[in-house]
């Protein structure tokens, strides 16, 4: 990835281990690796984001999942690696839609690691789980809406009686 001259945000729950991460990931490739995390300030923030986005800014960005997982535009990357896993896919997904925005031209490969035996992987379980539910339960896409009789859609549409004050 880095010999192709790509970029990657990697996402961590912990900042602790965000800061070992990029200590060791700028010591392994010899790189500067941006961190984000809840103690940045606004203005530093602002700037490490900058900083990610131009042609020559460092290739990894570390963040963690809270600080980086919503707000930003990081349309230089396109690798987007989830080093631990959270118990919330919205928050994972929010977290990797940082890359797919608006403006972003490349396609995105997604990682998500774990080791076998571990608590990431009872987590990716109940992950998936929760996903097979919300599928079952509420499905995805709109295919739903042309499925509707024309009964149900103007039921839909329709401002109800009890809505209207004279």
């Amino acid at each position: 990835m880095l010999s192709a001259g790509e970029k990657a945000l990697l996402f961590t729950q912990y900042a602790e281990f965000g800061a070992m991460l990029q200590h060791h990931l700028a010591e392994r490739f010899g790189r500067p690796v941006s961190f984000l995390h809840g103690g940045t300030s606004r203005p530093a923030r602002d700037e490490l984001v900058r900083g990610f986005e131009k042609t020559d800014g460092p290739p990894l960005f570390v963040l963690s999942l809270k600080a980086g997982g919503v707000g930003l535009n990081l349309t230089a990357a396109n690798h987007v690696l989830h080093v631990d896993r959270w118990w919330n896919p919205a928050v994972e997904n929010q977290a990797t839609d940082r890359a797919f925005r608006i403006g972003q031209r490349k396609n995105v490969q997604v990682r998500k690691l774990m080791c076998a035996g571990t608590l990431e992987e009872r987590i990716d379980r109940v992950i998936e789980e929760k996903k097979g539910l919300a599928e079952r339960i509420v499905g995805s896409g709109e295919s739903w809406l042309t499925e509707l009789s024309v009964t149900q859609l103007r039921e839909l549409v329709l401002l109800s009686s009890d809505a209207v004050a004279e």
